[in-house]
């Protein structure tokens, strides 16, 4: 199983948010992860028009959690990211170009296998990502201090 780099980035834009206690600009997240500013501001944004993240405009704006890290569901977050329709090509009917389609148990196997992974990341919310915040909030922020 292999997550998109926009499922990555959201989940780690999410655990920064939900340990940081304050608002932190998409500069400041790219900055301490040391990844694209461009590819956060739009993961940033698709977070956003989920209702995961809210947004404040302006001097001293910038992304702060929409809910409780305790109330953001793990699964949730990897489902609204992930296109998982297209996991392999037979389990897209419009474009399923597989001879062999309905004569094997792929699908079916691929099918339950997604399934039982996203179960066990619905078992999970975002607090439990930092079962120690304050070490995770501490390394992030000299991440960001440091010279690269």
């Amino acid at each position: 199983m292999h997550l998109s780099l926009q499922t990555d980035f959201a989940l780690r834009i999410l655990m920064a948010l939900g340990t940081s206690g304050q608002q932190m600009s998409v500069e400041e997240i790219s900055r301490r992860y040391n990844v694209s500013r461009n590819h956060l501001a739009k993961v940033a944004h698709r977070l956003q028009t989920l209702g995961l993240v809210k947004a404040t405009r302006g001097r001293g704006g910038g992304l702060s959690l929409a809910r409780p890290p305790e109330d953001i569901n793990v699964g949730e977050v990897v489902r609204a990211m992930e296109n998982l329709g297209n996991f392999v090509e037979c389990m897209q009917a419009s474009s399923n170009g597989c001879p062999v389609a309905g004569a094997c148990g792929l699908q079916g196997a691929l099918t339950r296998a997604l399934q039982d992974f996203l179960r066990r990341l619905d078992q999970y919310q975002l607090a439990d990502l930092t079962p120690n915040r304050q070490r995770f909030a501490n390394l992030l922020a000299e991440s960001g201090t440091s010279e690269g």
